[in-house]
């Protein structure tokens, strides 16, 4: 059931609120309610889903919040969730599969001061776990200038960063005249990973399994092999020769490449598509513009829920502003997805980049 509007999630709204729009921005999320007592259902046939918005979000202890936005998901061998967002006080959220907090990490490694207010401000945007030699890893990409690409343990332990000096040293295309802001990471089969500057230079990093750089990928373009704002990216291997593909976003489109590098095809028919998830046949890609679409092993559009060109419209307009107006969301649409994934079941989990953050379960029903 959709959760009711009790007095922690009162406290939870106040203190978003609070940190991501200042003190007395408040009205529009204080006055959220609750607009459908039926859980809604989205898409159909194969792909019919229940829509459990705000899952999770009654079980955050008191204080913590999500911020500006909800950011990326993952899950790990156990089935517990990783949420990474702007908020705090930590920039990693751990719920278990009821839905219940588990634990924060990220605090030290992901937060900058504002200069400002002298306040502390976490970062939480790309997150994806590997296992290594028996061990999970969480690969993060924070969405900062100022921090960097890490790998932790999952308690919170740091393994390595790279920022930008150090990106900077083993690239041979990193340079002063370049931004640099991480969004993604996603993996080799052979043990090695991409980083994905995906705000800053539009590169790729590739890397060996021993960390060595290996090369860089795409460049700011329109062109096939380039990229506007590679945001995501992830292995597909659903015909079984693994390729890397790119959700390109402001480019409105997906890339595929082979493991060296060189540019394979390119699909178009997105609107700002974020990141990308695979399991079995089915690819999943959540697009920033209120819709998410699901396509078969044939790169073939088999769902695309949430899509409504009317509402489409109304969270695009920049005079409603509808990521900081919680009391417009409606049940059963999207606003900004930004990351999802499936769980071993099929599930879709979905963190979307607006006020306050909102992390949904979308069930699957047939």
């Amino acid at each position: 059931m959709k959760p009711q509007l009790d007095s922690s999630r009162r406290r939870f709204l106040k203190a978003a609120g609070a940190s991501a729009l200042g003190a007395g921005a408040l009205p529009n999320l204080l006055l959220a309610k609750k607009t459908d007592s039926a859980t809604p259902v989205v898409g159909s046939g194969e792909f019919t889903y229940e829509c459990l918005h705000d899952w999770g979000l009654d079980s955050l202890p008191q204080g913590h919040h999500y911020g500006g936005a909800t950011h990326g998901v993952a899950f790990d061998k156990q089935g517990l969730l990783y949420v990474t967002h702007h908020g705090g006080p930590e920039s990693i959220f751990v719920f278990d599969p009821d839905g219940k907090f588990v634990r924060s990490l990220g605090a030290k490694a992901f937060s900058v001061t504002n200069p400002k207010t002298k306040s502390e401000q976490c970062f939480g945007h790309g997150v994806d776990i590997r296992e290594e030699n028996g061990v999970e890893y969480l690969y993060l990409s924070p969405n900062n200038p100022g921090l960097y690409f890490a790998k932790m343990t999952l308690l919170g332990e740091l393994v390595w960063k790279r920022d930008r000096k150090k990106v900077e040293e083993e690239s041979d295309v990193l340079n002063k005249d370049l931004r640099f802001n991480p969004t993604n990471a996603s993996f080799r089969p052979d043990g090695g990973y991409y980083l994905g500057d995906g705000y800053g230079s539009n590169y790729l990093f590739q890397y060996d399994r021993n960390d060595k750089f290996i090369r860089a990928i795409g460049g700011a373009g329109t062109a096939d092999g380039q990229f506007k704002t590679p945001h995501g990216q992830w292995l597909d291997d659903r015909d079984g020769t693994p390729k890397l593909v790119v959700a390109d976003r402001a480019n409105k489109r997906l890339q595929w490449f082979d493991m060296e590098g060189k540019h394979l095809r390119t699909q178009d028919g997105f609107l700002f598509p974020a990141d990308i998830d695979i399991q079995g046949d089915l690819m999943l890609v959540p697009d920033l513009h209120a819709r998410i679409t699901i396509l078969d092993k044939a790169n073939q559009v088999v769902a695309q829920l949430g899509d409504d060109e009317a509402w489409r419209e109304q969270v695009l307009d920049k005079k409603i502003g509808m990521r900081a107006h919680r009391e417009l969301w409606k049940p059963g649409k999207f606003v900004h997805p930004h990351d999802a994934c499936f769980d071993k079941d099929g599930n879709i989990f979905c963190a979307e980049w607006v006020v306050t953050g909102r992390l949904s379960k979308l069930r699957k029903v047939s």
